[in-house]
């Protein structure tokens, strides 16, 4: 008999979303409170792959996704679909809000287009779940300036601001002061209420959650030893919706023997980089979800179980 699989439900899933450098996992690290993502200011990406880290913050229990730069030029488009693959998957069953790491000083003609980038990777909705969030306030304090005023003397950054349906929220990376972080939490909350009291989710989330409980059940049953929430990481690391979007064709026999769901995938056709020179990784992400991921699920009997 397989192990009651009792799984934790975190109050907020938080996918940390933004260029390379910017101050991703330093900001994952300041909202956890601890160390738990490699970082180190620079321009090349730290983070190679999706990293997922749970932990209990201000009696709230919190999973943050931290992502490789959504920029980052270096990755090859299988590497692109992998991580997006996997940051879908470690976000199930939806995150309740994508935050955009930026550097106030450092906004770029990139930065502006990553809201539509977003919606065209997660689907057109997913802006009002998206929240700006600001690393490095340390140094506009330093300077003496005002973040509302900042905003609104730039154009472009008040525009960007205006797109993402939870506003913005200012972190000093290099305090440790836990009050900064019970506030970008009250405003995560009061985002989620605006958006009903749900968490962003679209047929993506809820394939990768079949593949991932399937895969979870398949470790369970070869790995009598193994404890379920070991054999759920393995699964939400490795699965048949991940190998579905690398292989990006041919997928429905692979992910219909595995969950007994029969799946089409299929991908739209590759666009040039948003924006100019953004590299070959936004082509390959935007390329990978013109239209979005086009993913039909229909639902089958499983004969075999």
């Amino acid at each position: 008999p397989l192990k009651m699989m009792t799984e934790v439900k975190p109050d907020f899933r938080i996918v940390l979303l933004g260029k390379t450098g910017v101050g991703k996992s330093a900001a994952g690290n300041t909202i956890l409170g601890e160390k738990k993502f490699m970082s180190k200011t620079s321009a090349s990406s730290l983070t190679s792959e999706c990293e997922k880290v749970t932990k209990t913050v201000d009696g709230k229990i919190l999973t943050v996704v931290d992502t490789p730069g959504l920029f980052d030029t270096t990755k090859t488009e299988n590497e692109v679909k992998r991580e997006l693959a996997r940051c879908i998957s470690f976000a199930v069953a939806g995150p309740h809000v994508f935050l955009v790491v930026i550097q106030p000083n450092r906004f770029t003609k990139e930065e502006q287009e990553t809201v539509k980038i977003i919606q065209k990777l997660f689907g057109k909705n997913a802006a009002e779940y998206t929240m700006a969030l600001f690393t490095y306030g340390d140094n506009l304090e330093a300077a003496g300036v005002d973040i509302k005023q900042f905003i609104n003397e730039d154009k472009t950054l008040f525009d960007f601001i205006h797109q993402c349906g939870g506003g913005y929220h200012v972190l000093n990376n290099r305090v440790d002061n836990s009050s900064q972080v019970t506030e970008l939490l009250a405003k995560i909350k009061t985002m989620v209420q605006k958006n009903g009291e749900r968490y962003y989710t679209n047929e993506n989330f809820i394939l990768a959650e079949q593949a991932i409980r399937a895969e979870t059940e398949r470790l369970l049953q070869e790995n009598p030893n193994m404890t379920p929430k070991e054999a759920r990481k393995r699964a939400e690391r490795k699965n048949d919706f991940i190998k579905a979007i690398i292989g990006s064709t041919g997928a429905a026999a692979v992910l219909g023997a595995a969950t007994g769901v029969g799946v089409e995938v299929g991908i739209g056709a590759g666009v040039g980089a948003l924006g100019g020179p953004a590299g070959a990784g936004v082509g390959a992400l935007v390329g990978l979800a013109v239209g979005g991921i086009i993913i039909a699920v229909k639902k089958k009997a499983n004969t075999n179980q």
